[in-house]
């Protein structure tokens, strides 16, 4: 009997023991999708694709480009972010506009970017042009501009050369907003070899009507169906392939 009762005992324990190995003494809880306010992960899950990791650029420019953060204010930055850009590859990122970010996962998204990248000193004294256009452009002139300021990286007529790409390219140009391609005049994208408005001509940086002005040139090579559809000849062709 006092085997036996030794043997219960131990069994008993043994029981105890076993039922707190399923409970865990340090949980660690699971945010919800909206209660998340790391800057890391918000940039990761929803920037990073398209501007690049920490910020360095990809299809669209680095947020990591301290001259951008010097002419873009948060307000611009977070309207942009929030509303999305309408015919563009920027969706709406707020609840309110039928993205997924609360208020305050915006709010963190803009504060850490400018408060990490940005870069006191980094127009030294310059005094850029402005982020938004002032003034409608001239296409004449900034044909001129273009080929003064553009022409020997990006090719006569905007069509790539061997230090830029095809900036006429009509894909290109349906993709990119008109303040979209102010800002990558004015702000250059370092990532990929292109200069700020101030290092096209060595010692002439570009006035606010220059960029403005290439800006409605480059404008005025968007076409109203971008891409190369199919000619009737080819379509018939590849149709009777088909049958």
């Amino acid at each position: 009997m006092k085997a036996l009762h030794h043997l219960c005992g131990f069994v008993s324990l043994g029981a105890v023991l076993l039922s707190g190995c399923g409970r865990p003494r340090n949980t660690v809880e699971t945010l919800a999708p909206n209660e998340v306010l790391d800057f890391h992960t918000l940039y990761a899950e929803n920037c990073a694709g398209c501007h690049g990791r920490e910020g360095h650029g990809g299809a669209a420019i680095g947020l990591a480009n301290p001259v951008f953060l010097a002419i873009a204010d948060q307000a611009s930055m977070r309207r942009v972010i929030a509303n999305g850009v309408h015919g563009t590859a920027m969706p709406a990122f707020a609840e309110n506009s039928g993205g997924l970010l609360t208020d305050a996962q915006i709010d963190v998204i803009v504060r850490e970017i400018r408060s990490r990248w940005s870069r006191p000193g980094i127009l030294d004294g310059a005094n850029p042009p402005s982020y938004a256009a002032k003034s409608d452009g001239d296409v004449q002139r900034g044909a001129v501009a273009y080929r003064t300021f553009c022409e020997s990286c990006h090719g006569a007529g905007g069509r790539g050369g061997p230090q830029g790409s095809d900036i006429a390219n009509d894909t290109f140009l349906a993709l990119v907003s008109d303040q979209g391609l102010r800002t990558l005049v004015i702000a250059g994208r370092p990532d990929l070899g292109a200069p700020d408005w101030r290092g096209n001509v060595p010692g002439h940086p570009m006035s606010d009507q220059d960029v403005t002005d290439v800006v409605a040139w480059l404008v005025s090579n968007r076409v109203e169906a971008a891409g190369q559809p199919y000619s009737a000849s080819v379509s018939g062709a590849n149709h009777g392939k088909r049958n």
